[in-house]
């Protein structure tokens, strides 16, 4: 499984698909949580995350990110 280095601290786990690798899977908040402490404004923090980290395709072991909490989409 693919790890992004520094960012330990913010795995939540794994993820499975159907026929393929399990992959690492990392909290979207805590991520831009970490810029942020290193000196990031929250837009630098989701523009530098957009490029740097979800927009990398690394093959299938890719990792994945996780919103934690029901979308605002699917709320009563």
């Amino acid at each position: 499984m693919l790890t992004m280095d520094g960012y330990d601290d913010c795995i939540i786990g794994t993820g499975h698909r159907f026929g393929q690798p399990t992959i690492i899977a990392y909290d979207y908040h805590k991520i831009i949580a970490k810029h942020m402490e290193q000196g990031m404004t929250k837009r630098e923090a989701e523009e530098f995350f957009e490029f740097n980290q979800i927009g990398a395709w690394l093959g299938e072991e890719t990792p994945c990110f996780i919103m934690i909490g029901q979308p605002e989409c699917l709320k009563l």
